[in-house]
């Protein structure tokens, strides 16, 4: 079974919950999200005064595909990394930020917004983000180290529920 690759709840989430808004608050975009490497939205936002949002989760699979060949052809190039990817349409652009190893953030915006501003924003963001997630991620260690929850046990149980039900 694929998981995100970290969780996001409580405080954390509400960080990154309230710099996503503020992303949107100071740009003028549409809507902003974070997503894992994997395609999993971590957390979202919308303007108040955006139309209903697309497909998020698509959205964030999409990308998450995209940012994973953007790399591979960035190494093709000898780079270690691209750390932005922008599409600009007539009616919309995407502007993708790497923030680390596991996370992505993704703003949808409109012709209205200036774009510099959301280059800069974003980069102001994918850096407070990062420090949400890395604590994040040494709390989810933590509690697992402290349940006794660890890989190997995350997969026998896996293995055992596929042999009582089948896999899928």
């Amino acid at each position: 079974m694929i998981e995100p690759s970290i969780a996001l709840y409580g405080d954390a989430f509400k960080q990154a919950a309230r710099i996503l808004a503020r992303m949107l608050e100071d740009t003028g975009a549409r809507y902003a999200l974070l997503v894992d490497r994997k395609g999993f939205v971590l957390a979202h936002q919308e303007s108040l005064w955006a139309p209903p949002p697309p497909d998020l989760d698509s959205i964030a699979t999409l990308v998450a595909g995209n940012a994973a060949a953007t790399r591979a052809l960035a190494e093709l190039l000898g780079e270690e990394h691209f750390a932005e990817i922008l599409h600009q349409g007539k009616e919309q652009g995407l502007y993708v930020e790497e923030i680390d190893d596991n996370a992505i953030l993704v703003v949808i915006f409109d012709p209205s917004a200036p774009v510099g501003r959301i280059k800069i924003e974003g980069k102001k963001s994918a850096a407070a983000l990062k420090k949400i997630l890395a604590e994040a991620a040494a709390d989810t260690a933590a509690e697992r180290k402290k349940l006794g929850l660890d890989t190997e046990y995350r997969e026998s149980a896996a293995a055992l529920l596929d042999d009582l039900f089948g896999e899928a």
